[in-house]
């Protein structure tokens, strides 16, 4: 019985590891910056942490949004269409394009919000011109994103893994000399960390399209685009696909920088702890990502060839190999909670030292709460790109709304500000919203599923 499901895992785990590999490489890029710029303090590390906490709402919207492409692009080179795929690039493109110059607009003119969301001072003051650089980054990120979609939806996912590579050696290598100035280069701490990650991410963008442009399948459909020349209905249709999508990624992403915040009340330290273990959970985070990526086109190709037994049955190998491999996190979690902190503080630095260890006692008691949502959060997240096979997005973003605004805040905001809790209590809260949308969104596909089965069945039996 269990073999049903079982012999699908090395299928799955094949389509899957290029795009865990291409999210593991995005969030190598942030792990990189922590490490190097915890090595210069809390007050540093915390303000990397309050400075992404930013980013991470408008990189949401950017990734959300661009994965509009990959199902338009699929469609068309399954069924041969070249002028709709270029038609679908060049519209994608050009939205994409807009979106990153809009939400770099966006967090440019936010950035004295800062000072209002009662941070540190201290934390504030170095923050701000980190955000300068970091934020310009936004526009050749979702470029990249764009390129990335379109890549994947020709069934090319490596290129876009070898562009993120080459892109973090760039990014190790400029933040070794940059922030501590080393090989003749200025010590520019953390502002070093954000050049590095803005010329990463152009030369990710740049190598990317130098693969695509070498490759016979893609080189025509990224030559010769005349960019002013759109069409609405195109427009359209791009925006309704990717808009309920970025709004789900937003609405989580959004309780995970809400808990940045919240932390940053509690003080630099709880807020540098935060960023720690937030970190690490992003890492775990991102193998789950990939199979979700993997079940959504599984999926949506079994709903193609109306096959909702095979469907069913592959969504639930998806939902085991998950879990199974969320476990192994939640393991490891538990086993090294107090070893992983310390590789993002210099503990032997004694200037810092009571610092450095209520950052470290904080992180390792956030990293067994952070094992428990392990099961939940790469659950949910598979789940819904099941879901997103299924083309089911407006129930699915009313309830990661519910699970982690109406559930999951409220309880991270009570907890870690009015009990004793403190920043144990906002992780709290982040277990209890993962937890509903696992439950709502796993109850969702099961309830679907089972109801395009059945109509699929009555429709079979009348004729």
């Amino acid at each position: 019985m269990l073999n049903n499901y079982t012999r699908e895992f090395r299928y799955n785990m094949r389509l899957a590891a290029p795009v865990m590999l291409g999210m593991l490489g995005h969030t190598f890029v942030g792990l990189v910056d922590n490490i190097m710029v915890g090595q210069l303090g809390t007050a540093e590390l915390a303000a990397v942490s309050l400075g992404n906490s930013f980013m991470f709402i408008a990189i949401s919207l950017g990734i959300g949004f661009s994965t509009a492409l990959t199902p338009l692009i699929a469609e068309a080179d399954g069924e041969g269409n070249f002028q709709a795929g270029k038609s679908s690039f060049k519209h994608g493109l050009v939205l994409c394009t807009s979106l990153g110059i809009f939400l770099f607009a966006a967090i440019w003119i936010a950035k004295p919000l800062m000072y209002l969301m009662k941070q540190p001072v201290e934390v504030v003051e170095y923050a701000i011109p980190y955000l300068d650089l970091v934020a310009f980054s936004l526009i050749p990120l979702i470029v990249f994103q764009a390129f990335k979609q379109f890549s994947d939806g020709l069934s090319m996912t490596k290129y876009p893994m070898y562009a993120t590579l080459i892109a973090n050696i760039v990014n190790i290598l400029l933040n070794y000399v940059l922030i501590f100035g080393k090989l003749g280069f200025p010590e520019l701490g953390i502002i070093g960390a954000a050049i590095g990650t803005l010329i990463s991410r152009i030369v990710m963008v740049i190598c990317l399209w130098w693969f695509l442009k070498n490759e016979e399948k893609s080189n025509a459909f990224i030559s010769g685009i005349k960019f002013f020349t759109l069409e609405k209905v195109m427009l359209k249709k791009i925006i309704a696909l990717g808009f309920p999508s970025a709004l789900q990624m937003l609405f989580e992403v959004g309780i995970f920088t809400a808990a940045v915040w919240l932390s940053g009340i509690l003080g630099k330290n709880p807020q540098a702890a935060n960023q720690i273990a937030l970190n690490l959970s992003s890492m775990t985070f991102m193998v789950a990502t990939g199979l979700s990526v993997a079940a959504m086109v599984r999926v949506g190709n079994q709903k193609g060839l109306k096959r909702y037994d095979e469907l069913k049955r592959i969504a639930t190998s998806f939902f085991i190999l998950t879990l199974l491999i969320e476990i192994v996190f939640a393991g490891l979690f538990v086993c090294f909670n107090e070893l992983l902190p310390k590789i993002y503080l210099d503990i032997d630095d004694a200037e810092n030292l009571i610092d450095n260890a209520e950052v470290l006692t904080i992180a390792a008691k956030l990293l067994l709460i952070a094992a428990l949502f392990q099961i939940s959060d790469g659950v949910q997240v598979v789940v819904l790109g099941a879901l997103r096979g299924l083309q089911d997005v407006k129930i699915p973003t009313l309830i990661t709304f519910f699970a982690y605004w109406v559930v999951g805040f409220p309880v991270s905001y009570y907890l870690g500000l009015y009990t004793s809790y403190k920043s144990e209590g906002i992780w709290l809260g982040l277990l209890a919203g993962l937890s509903t949308s696992a439950v709502l969104l796993f109850g969702r596909f099961y309830y679907l599923s089972k109801k395009i089965s059945e109509n699929s069945e009555e429709k079979t039996t009348v004729n």
